[in-house]
């Protein structure tokens, strides 16, 4: 089946979360993750830095209001678009304040809003750490519905499944450009976020961030790892609502490889040791 999504090089530009208390929440991504923070008005808050975006929305805590992929082109916007509407999936408005006119959004099986257009420019001044908004992990009942419909019917490409013993999908990561995962899925007992993730890009610029975090007093949560699938290092802090941030780097390129099974179990999330794991 073609890869539409994958083909019209989408990549994770932004994310937005509800939270019952919307300006802590940015207040606390502006400081840990060194961006500049706007209020908008009406519960929202806006928070960029160099190449990452974040918006918090007034909801409920742990989850995602919207998130944007960015595509490449108008061509690679208008494929995707046409294949949703092929595949019958209903095409919403894009509540994004980050994209062009045109861009549009499309609800997952759990009712997750995942947009897609094209980037506004990022106007000219912004400094920090490296670390471009990368991938998007959800929590969910069922995995196999949402490769379903990622793959089946958007045209992302599957990397790697986590499978228990008998079978059952744990874990799933889809494409939609070169990197390993835009966005993935875990099993768990909840419908959700589970986490996000920036991409530091070396192991150096991981332990700038760590010593960030820890001159802010904000303790490490898990890692530094290395996860298998991916085969990305890794950090995580949680923010004050519960989610999980992840700061990665190395993750995994793809041109050409089939998609890879894994055992379910704590070395396949982290090849060095503990893992946190969600079924």
């Amino acid at each position: 089946m073609t890869l539409t999504t994958v083909h019209a090089g989408a990549y994770l530009h932004h994310v937005a979360f509800e939270s019952d208390d919307p300006e802590r929440l940015a207040r606390f991504y502006a400081e840990a993750m060194d961006m500049r923070l706007e209020a908008v008005g009406d519960g929202e808050w806006r928070c960029e830095g160099p190449a990452r975006r974040f918006v918090a929305r007034k909801g409920s805590a742990r989850q995602l209001a919207f998130a944007g992929l960015a595509c490449r082109d108008a061509d690679g916007l208008a494929a995707i678009r046409a294949r949703a509407e092929a595949e019958g999936i209903a095409i919403e408005a894009s509540p994004s304040p980050y994209f062009e006119d045109g861009a549009f959004g499309v609800r997952d099986p759990d009712g997750n809003l995942i947009c897609f257009g094209l980037a506004r420019p990022q106007a000219d001044g912004f400094t920090g750490l490296h670390a471009p908004t990368q991938h998007l992990t959800f929590a969910s009942f069922d995995v196999e519905a949402f490769r379903a419909f990622y793959c089946d019917r958007l045209g992302f490409a599957l990397s790697d499944r986590v499978l228990h013993p008998g079978g059952e999908m744990a874990t799933c990561f889809v494409r939609s450009n070169h990197e390993h995962h835009t966005i993935a899925c875990f099993k768990s007992d909840r419908q959700g976020v589970d986490h996000h993730s920036y991409e530091a890009g070396t192991w150096d610029t991981i332990k700038d961030w760590c010593d960030r975090f820890g001159g802010l007093g904000i303790e490490l949560m898990w890692g530094p790892g290395r996860h298998g699938p991916g085969n990305n290092l890794f950090a995580f802090i949680a923010d004050p609502d519960g989610n999980w941030i992840e700061i990665s780097a190395e993750l995994e390129v793809i041109h050409d490889r089939p998609s890879k099974d894994w055992p379910q179990g704590p070395r396949t999330l982290n090849l060095w040791g503990r893992a946190i794991m969600r079924s």
